[in-house]
């Protein structure tokens, strides 16, 4: 997810990100729950073997709000100085809808997907192809190109 990401001006009370536990299935949609899943990789306890695997936990991280795992996977010359989170809006569920490349072989890889929010109980999604490298060995989320 990038910097585009719907975010109307930060409300002054502070976001309340969603309630997931170790337990909680996770929110990337794969069939384990967040604690074996993205909370590893949001924990430091593993990296992304995958820009799609990259490309889940971040946005696992935006729906539980890990801004530090978000900027830790930005690539340094496209990472902002912060990740403002709307309080108005809830990540709802994920798609990939295609990859390229982004394996263990590659040093680049794209992720096209649709993720699903509600924006105050308006119901929309972001549609975007992500583009992933390598830095420092590790996957990094670089840009994006958005579409409607």
């Amino acid at each position: 997810m990038s910097r585009r990401t719907p975010r109307p001006k930060r409300s002054a009370a502070a976001a309340r990100p969603a309630t997931i536990t170790a337990q909680s299935p996770c929110p990337c949609g794969l069939p384990a729950t967040y604690g074996d899943c993205c909370g590893r990789l949001h924990a430091s306890a593993a990296t992304a073997p995958s820009c799609e695997a990259l490309m889940r936990s971040r946005y696992a991280a935006f729906v539980v709000q890990d801004e530090a795992y978000l900027l830790r996977t930005w690539h340094p010359d496209t990472r902002p100085p912060a990740v403002d989170f709307d309080p108005g809006l809830r990540w709802t569920g994920l798609e990939i809808l295609e990859t390229t490349e982004g394996s263990a072989f590659h040093t680049t890889g794209t992720v096209t997907f649709r993720a699903h929010y509600t924006d105050h109980g308006r119901p929309d999604a972001l549609y975007e192809k992500s583009r992933f490298v390598r830095h420092e060995g590790a996957w990094v989320y670089a840009t994006a190109v958005f579409a409607e």
